[in-house]
């Protein structure tokens, strides 16, 4: 609990708000404990999401709004309607929903653990934009096989190595072969430490001009399959891609690093992304313009 309100009260969305911050963080330990049963939260002005007690990811959100607020802000203010969004490691959805219900982008949502899966379906149908989101339950990697995966660790869970218990099989497929014809314009990839051979299956996906931002989170995990996440960013840099941080409030990139603790943003394209950014349309959260 020490640490969830260190996050609140370091967030860059709580400055100024830090107590409304803490009441909201109080108000549902309450409430979720007394009624047990999800709830429906509103996310932005116009995306609604399913969360329960439990769900790290997803009550990040009602305490801070956005829980990874750079990442997911650079999402809003990129996206426009008929854009295709890539959601490679979707959970329950939130970026997803963000994507097409906010921003009103296409995305593909993959998600390979059967119960996750079904919280994803379930926020798709709330926002009502199964005409715009195609979920797939199924995982990603260099070609098509069938892989296991743990299925009790909530946002950790992960193609299972030898030391890993309570595990499902489950099919995967590559991101070319998932795309077709709909080269996505952004990337979000988070399958903890299974990223190399995600990329490995993009390779088409990668050489296309379509494609001009990644957000990919690269915290070591990768080790326990034997990668190393210094390839990737060495890969991403021979495709074009530039490490950046967006400051979301100035509505600006800077020359960035790669993120060893978070999610790596990497662009490329930048005068065609900072225009974008510049000129998106506002985005309310907890009710205050972003």
């Amino acid at each position: 609990m020490l640490r969830t309100i260190k996050f609140i009260l370091n967030h860059p969305f709580t400055k100024g708000h830090k107590l409304q911050a803490i009441l909201g963080f109080v108000k549902w330990q309450i409430t979720s404990r007394i009624t047990k049963r999800p709830a429906v939260y509103q996310f932005t002005k116009n995306s609604k999401l399913w969360v329960w007690k439990g769900l790290t990811g997803a009550t990040g959100n009602i305490y801070c709004g956005l829980h990874e607020f750079e990442d997911m802000a650079f999402l809003l203010h990129f996206l426009r309607p008929g854009d295709w969004f890539t959601d490679v490691g979707a959970n329950i959805g939130s970026y997803t929903i963000l994507a097409s219900g906010e921003a009103g982008a296409n995305s593909i949502a993959v998600e390979p653990v059967p119960a996750t899966f079904s919280n994803l379906q379930h926020n798709i149908n709330l926002n009502e934009l199964a005409i715009k989101v195609k979920a797939l339950n199924i995982g990603l990697g260099s070609k098509k096989d069938i892989l296991r995966f743990t299925k009790g660790h909530d946002t950790g869970n992960h193609v299972a190595n030898d030391n890993d218990t309570d595990i499902i099989e489950v099919p995967i497929d590559t991101l070319d072969n998932i795309m077709t014809d709909n080269a996505p314009i952004l990337i979000k990839i988070d399958v903890e430490g299974f990223e190399t051979e995600v990329l490995n299956g993009a390779k088409k996906t990668l050489a296309s001009a379509k494609l001009k931002a990644i957000i990919i989170e690269l915290n070591g995990a990768g080790r326990r399959y034997g990668f190393e996440d210094a390839k990737i960013h060495t890969m991403l840099l021979d495709h074009g891609f530039k490490p950046m941080r967006y400051l979301p409030f100035k509505r600006r990139l800077e020359t960035g690093s790669l993120n060893t603790e978070h999610n790596t943003l990497y662009i490329r394209d930048l005068a065609f992304v900072e225009k974008r950014l510049i000129t998106a349309k506002t985005v309310y959260i907890k009710h205050r313009p972003l």
